[in-house]
């Protein structure tokens, strides 16, 4: 590989190339600033309505591409297509809800008001925006980590993962066929290094979604800079089933929210907690809906899990339970590559006899294994639960409504889903507790981050 291009690999064929892009030098970082920098004044001057006239003529565009985006990040990340399509066709509807909202929730907002003056409070944009994302959603996290960011009046330089550079290059292709004005929305290429090149650039906005170890670096930049910084990083979310729960419905919620997307997902349930009472049962249960999922190629309709994104994180996903296994875990499904099959795919695998001292109770486990512990009281569940760094998401499965609030209030994280899976919508912030982030994005909240507040008090008469 030359020193000046990204070769993007199809992880579920071992050393197959799916296409190469140019990395951005420094100079190019630079520039691109630059332009965005020289944007800014004339895209903030418009109307939110103005800006969001570029997003309307972008729907149909994106609309006829929707199979190749798909396609694509299908072949760069392995996600099952049926899964990207779902995720690519998703974003229509964000979209236009963001439309929808950006001029209501971007007015400016009368606090108070007597017979001489009033208060207004503007939302203002702060300036370039930096948004650096992960490979696991890059269709919808390339819209939704810029679209609010835009509306709101900032100019956006995307940096993308290595992993999916073609995919980063069909959206900007959007973008650019739309006719943003030169400079508003731009897309640099490359690994950490180009990230680093970028937020040591004057730009006025951090907006970063990835690992808590890299947001943390990134924390520490903008408080050099003295510029804000909208972090949603990692997360080891817990799941708890009490004694009470609908064990067959909770059991198929715990499967799916812990191997969709092959476990790569932020808040995806990673440890689960389960009273002493119905441990037993659980795990068989828990194994049973887990053997119905199907590995295979990722462009074939029947798969439901392809592979991990690289062999990188297949390496570390079986260090973490090779670890679990030396210091006694069991493994009661899984554990092993699936035979005939050469990329970076594991089997979906469900470990009992978890204790704490082990990886995969203390770390973030970014792959298809699910790890289970016993508890014997509500009060030791929540600590258990709470017992972790990270506060992204949690998992509550009781009949007992009571006791649901009460857990759920109880727990230091984000986003609690209570007898279901992971519940987004377009409206509802994400963001976590923790090493899982500061700030949120998403639904009207959202555009809090993304703008700062000015009060003009006007006189009246």
């Amino acid at each position: 590989m030359k020193t000046n291009e990204i070769i993007s690999y199809n992880p579920a064929h071992a050393n197959e190339q799916v296409g190469v892009v140019a990395m951005s030098t420094q100079a190019d970082v630079s520039n691109v600033v630059q332009k965005a920098k020289r944007a800014f004044p004339a895209w903030k001057a418009l109307s939110v309505e103005e800006r969001g006239a570029y997003f309307k003529k972008l729907l149909p565009i994106y609309q006829s591409k929707i199979a190749a985006i798909a396609k694509m990040q299908t072949q760069e990340m392995g996600k099952p297509i049926k899964d990207s399509m779902s995720e690519v066709e998703s974003l229509i509807g964000s979209i236009e809800f963001y439309l929808d909202i950006a001029p209501q929730v971007l007015l400016p907002d009368t606090v108070d008001e007597t017979e001489t003056q009033k208060n207004v409070v503007h939302f203002e944009p702060y300036g370039v925006a930096a948004v650096i994302l992960p490979w696991n959603y890059p269709a919808l996290l390339f819209v939704q980590g810029t679209i609010q960011a835009l509306l709101a009046g900032n100019t956006v330089v995307v940096k993308h993962s290595e992993e999916n550079p073609l995919t980063s290059k069909l959206l900007q292709d959007v973008y650019d066929e739309v006719g943003f004005p030169d400079g508003v929305i731009q897309t640099v290429y490359g690994d950490g290094a180009v990230g680093q090149m970028l937020v040591d650039t004057p730009i006025d906005l951090i907006h970063f979604t990835g690992s808590s170890k890299t947001g943390r670096h990134l924390y520490k930049v903008a408080a050099d800079k003295f510029i804000p910084a909208v972090l949603e990083m990692g997360g080891s979310s817990p799941g708890i089933i009490f004694d009470d729960a609908n064990l067959d419905d909770m059991c198929a919620c715990a499967v799916h929210e812990r191997f969709d997307n092959c476990g790569q997902i932020c808040c995806a349930l990673k440890r689960l907690f389960v009273h002493e009472s119905c441990y037993d049962e659980v795990v068989q249960k828990v194994v049973e809906a887990t053997k119905a999922i199907k590995v295979g190629a990722p462009m074939d309709e029947n798969t439901t899990m392809g592979p991990l994104v690289a062999p990188r994180q297949l390496d570390l996903l079986e260090a973490q339970i090779k670890d679990a296994l030396d210091k006694g875990a069991k493994i009661e499904l899984g554990g092993t590559r699936p035979q005939g099959l050469e990329g970076a795919y594991y089997n979906p695998t469900v470990l009992s006899n978890v204790t704490k001292d082990m990886r995969v109770y203390t770390e973030e486990t970014f792959g298809p294994v699910l790890p289970i512990m016993s508890f014997k009281t509500e009060e030791e569940a929540i600590e258990l639960a709470n017992d972790t760094e990270y506060g992204l998401s949690a998992f509550v499965y009781t009949q007992d409504a009571a006791k649901a609030a009460r857990v759920a209030t109880a727990l230091d994280s984000g986003n609690v889903a209570i007898n279901d899976t992971s519940y987004f919508s377009n409206n509802s912030p994400f963001g976590g507790y923790k090493n899982s982030g500061i700030g949120s994005g998403g639904g009207k909240y959202g555009f809090q981050f993304v703008t700062q507040m000015k009060t003009v008090s006007v006189p009246k008469g």
